[in-house]
């Protein structure tokens, strides 16, 4: 075997367990790069005491960790920085790369780079918050710039980094699990409708929770002027899994339902595991996501890769993969343009078409291909830090 091609010790990071797409990400990257003959640990924080949502072939160091119920943003952050830190400062197993995938995580190997516990660090930034607290901000930036070497999921990212902190990164796309989420015959579908109640009714699905990033107020807005044309339909939300407070635009989204009435058109299904994800979005006629902020937007491939017509935001990153004969766009601050995009999307011959075109589509990305993308700023990172001779 050639020097260049030795196999390499990587550590992935994240901030938890339960699934979202940052931590799909860094499962499914340690997957691929398992499968390629690579040694890899993906460390994680988890105050849930059950590990990953989903089965992995690789070694995985889990840290438990206090639930902080009533926290501040900041408190939770700090101590969950303190957590890894600690975790790792005694040293242990050598890595010849480690990749944090998050603020937490990059914030904590910045600490042991600086203590001279391990020799630096890459960084995948999936998307960037605005924080209002100074110190939040200042941790988010440390955890970008303190890394040797950036990914980023998409192009917007790649002109955000640069313009705001000076850096430049590696843009490596998310890939998707194709299969896991191939459509189901119509007869299975029909009976994955029935299982949820549903009948002949329109079904609009969108997973990721209520929170403002999400516009899940927006879908609401929109929803109940589709309900206008189609008074039968329903909204499903699934997800929700964040580290962060959304507690005071929970309450906002549930008062607007109710000013609405419509309490019994909507399924809150919160945080679910794998096959029942894959059996929300085969039970549903069209995958709403006019997000506010996405660093890639993972489960649109996911969307997608089940046949669904999707609506997604018109701007980056969803405009950089996604033409117009991929997804129905709308303006995101416009909930009569997401109805607008809903209604376009349910017709008959557009289900029909997605049915066909959306696993086409996303036969392009891989994680595969996104492992090899990562290999060469690896390699450059283990160079840099002498943990491995490569030619």
């Amino acid at each position: 075997m050639r020097e260049r091609e030795r196999p390499l010790r990587v550590a992935l990071f994240t901030y938890a367990t339960q699934p979202r797409g940052g931590v799909v990400h860094v499962l499914e990257l340690g997957r691929a790069l398992h499968e390629r003959g690579h040694t890899v640990v993906l460390h994680a924080l988890d105050a849930s005491t059950r590990g990953f949502f989903r089965p992995t072939p690789c070694a995985t160091r889990i840290i438990a960790v206090e639930p902080m119920p009533g926290a501040t943003t900041l408190a939770m952050v700090r101590s969950r920085i303190a957590s890894y830190v600690e975790a790792l400062a005694s040293g242990g197993e050598r890595f010849d790369v480690y990749h944090a995938h998050d603020g937490i995580s990059g914030n904590a190997l910045a600490t042991l780079a600086e203590d001279g516990v391990i020799r630096g660090f890459v960084r995948t930034v999936h998307h960037l918050d605005d924080f209002a607290d100074p110190e939040l901000a200042a941790l988010q930036t440390r955890s970008v710039v303190a890394a040797q070497g950036c990914f980023v999921v998409s192009e917007r990212w790649r002109a955000h980094l640069r313009e705001r902190l000076d850096r430049d990164a590696v843009v490596v796309p998310s890939g998707v699990d194709a299969a896991r989420l191939a459509a189901p015959a119509d007869d299975v579908r029909c009976a994955l409708r029935r299982s949820f109640g549903f009948g002949d009714e329109p079904v609009f699905a969108t997973i990721g929770g209520i929170e403002l990033r999400k516009n899940s107020i927006a879908i609401l807005e929109a929803f109940a002027r589709v309900r206008v044309d189609l008074p039968l339909a329903r909204l499903v939300i699934a997800g929700g899994a964040s580290v962060l407070d959304h507690g005071a635009y929970r309450a906002a989204f549930d008062a607007r339902v109710a000013e609405l009435g419509l309490g019994a058109a909507i399924r809150l299904l919160g945080v679910l595991d794998d096959d029942d994800i894959a059996r929300v979005l085969h039970a549903a006629d069209v995958f709403v996501f006019p997000s506010l902020v996405e660093g890639f937007g993972l489960v649109v491939l996911e969307a997608l890769a089940a046949g669904l017509p999707v609506v997604a935001s018109g701007i980056a990153p969803f405009t950089e993969y996604l033409g117009v004969a991929d997804a129905h766009f709308a303006r995101p601050d416009d909930a009569a343009s997401i109805a607008h995009a809903m209604l376009r999307a349910n017709g008959t011959v557009a289900r029909r078409r997605a049915r066909r075109a959306g696993p086409a589509f996303v036969a392009r990305f891989t994680w595969a291909a996104s492992a090899r993308a990562h290999l060469p700023a690896y390699r450059a990172a283990a160079r840099a830090a002498g943990e491995v001779s490569v030619a």
